[in-house]
């Protein structure tokens, strides 16, 4: 059966804390894998990853796996974040390139997440597990599919134990892209990450940028529903739970959900998937 894994971003105020309190008690009854915790780059943004991953295992009792970034960090810096992580319990990391934010001109040490990927090793050994990102549907930057590929490659001979993919709508994007990852000698598991349809005007501004395509038959069927928010929602949660069940039909290791510190959108999701009537059963009882 495959693993059930949450992403959430760091909240910044007394209202998004709260909405994350209410989403990670819902959520406990589907006693996921882990918990991730999305970055933010440069300053303060810092510690929201860190006092998130702290109160969401503390409080909530989840093992939270923070989000690392290249972007504005020195070695020493993520040399002491890497301590930190590990002092607060913390078993995994999501190793990422990152993007640089408007205005910023340095990187930072490292460039690549494969550079980073290795001072982890180097820095940890294997007291972390390391995620790193791939893309079913080529990374928008990438020159081609197959640069994007040896990309991945390079992250995994440098010591990173799992890949979890950017969200998609077509299955068959990932199973060949898991195909193509075989051939090149990598073995790791391919999580697929998949984001559920509550707004669909965010959903399109996020997929253009992060390049991930909505096929033009869920786009259209969108557009029908207009204002009417209960249809698109049930929609959307029929499209999602459909990707899910041929994932899991087709063997994927584990479902990667981006949760957007909402539990409904999931909820609605897993309760429809027939392989995991055990949770389903589970989210019915968070909720009520």
């Amino acid at each position: 059966m495959a693993s059930i894994s949450l992403e959430f971003y760091p909240p910044k105020t007394d209202d998004q804390r709260r909405q994350l309190d209410r989403a990670a008690g819902r959520f406990k009854a589907l006693s996921p894998e882990y918990v991730s915790v999305t970055f933010g780059a440069g300053g303060s943004t810092l510690d929201y990853t860190a006092d998130t991953v702290a109160h969401l295992h503390g409080t909530h009792g989840f093992d939270a796996a923070p989000h690392l970034s290249c972007v504005g960090g020195t070695r020493a810096q993520i040399a002491a974040l890497l301590d930190r992580y590990h002092a607060l319990g913390c078993k995994r990391i999501v190793a990422l390139r990152g993007d640089l934010p408007s205005g910023m001109a340095v990187s930072g040490d490292f460039r690549y997440a494969n550079e980073l990927v290795a001072f982890i090793r180097e820095h940890c050994g294997d007291l972390l597990r390391v995620e790193v990102a791939c893309y079913p549907e080529t990374h928008p930057q990438a020159a081609d599919a197959n640069s994007d590929l040896a990309n991945l490659k390079r992250k995994i001979d440098a010591g990173a134990d799992g890949a979890i993919s950017q969200y998609f709508y077509n299955p068959d994007a990932y199973f060949r892209f898991v195909d193509d990852a075989r051939k090149l000698g990598i073995d790791v598991p391919i999580v697929a990450g998949i984001m559920p349809i509550a707004n669909f005007s965010q959903l399109r501004r996020f997929s253009e940028l992060c390049g991930a395509e909505i096929p033009r038959w869920i786009s259209q069927r969108m557009h029908c529903f207009g204002d009417d928010v209960r249809s698109l929602r049930e929609f959307g949660a029929d499209v999602v739970a459909a990707l899910c069940q041929r994932l899991i039909d087709g063997g994927v290791p584990g479902l990667h959900f981006y949760t957007l510190n909402l539990s409904q959108p999931t909820l609605a999701v897993l309760e429809r998937l027939d392989a995991l009537p055990a949770i389903a059963a589970g989210t019915a009882s968070a909720r009520g």
